[in-house]
């Protein structure tokens, strides 16, 4: 209790919202490196290549996913980045030329929240005097700080992220038995991909089931048209 009765919190306040940025980029990775990683593994092991060969695809796999995710990463983050500058420095031009118009964009943009005129006015002028960018950025455009575009975070998330998940087939290729591959790395991604759902739900506070039997269903299936398609390539061959 605060010197005036009103009720304090013991500890700070945190939402689960602040982890989207860098928990989307790693959860994708993860679940791309462990599902692609296996697939190509499956695929080449379908067409009859030795054990040696697909290591190297594996290994190659790992490699190329990984920068892949790191450039597509920051390549789409960065071009998010690029859209905000522009619609602040827009906003910053707006604020200078037309002061009292954006005054009375942001007074009617609180009147819609449910504040009545004279004190949606009163927080508009009050948040404007404090910082009026920040005001529009956050309100008007909604933007902040948990959905803020940062590139080189996304891209190194992911490309760890993606090196990690894949590094678990591949290291059940590298130890397992060649004759045992048809069914242990797809029952192992499977595992794997299970796991990673049940954190990425617990960290989000989403369902756990669903997200981990919705991972392992999109897992199963691209596993298995992998496989196909690499013992018809092999046949083919």
């Amino acid at each position: 209790m605060t010197s005036h009765g009103q009720p304090t919190r013991t500890q700070p306040e945190r939402h689960l919202s602040d982890r989207v940025g860098w928990l989307r980029a790693a959860v994708l990775g993860a679940n791309d490196g462990i599902l692609s990683t296996s697939s190509i593994i499956l695929g080449v092991v379908a067409g009859g290549a030795s054990h040696g060969a697909v290591m190297i695809a594996g290994v190659a796999a790992l490699a190329a996913g990984a920068m892949s995710m790191a450039a597509g990463e920051y390549v789409s983050v960065s071009s998010q980045s690029d859209t905000e500058a522009a619609d602040l420095a827009r906003e910053r031009a707006e604020l200078k030329a037309e002061p009292d118009v954006e005054l009375a964009e942001l007074a009617a943009i609180y009147r819609k929240r449910g504040l009545d005129a004279p004190t949606a006015m009163t927080v508009a002028k009050q948040l404007t005097a404090r910082n009026a960018l920040a005001a529009h950025a956050s309100d008007e455009l909604g933007f902040s700080s948990s959905t803020q575009a940062r590139p080189v975070q996304a891209a190194l998330a992911s490309a760890a992220s993606f090196t990690v998940g894949a590094a678990a087939p591949l290291l059940i290729t590298l130890l397992a038995q060649p004759g045992s591959l048809p069914w242990l790395v797809p029952a192992a991604s499977l595992a794997f991909l299970a796991g990673l759902g049940l954190v990425a739900a617990q960290l989000g506070g989403a369902p756990i089931w669903r997200a981990t039997l919705r991972v392992t269903f999109w897992g199963a299936l691209a596993m298995g048209v992998t496989a196909v398609i690499g013992r018809l390539a092999g046949v083919a061959v």
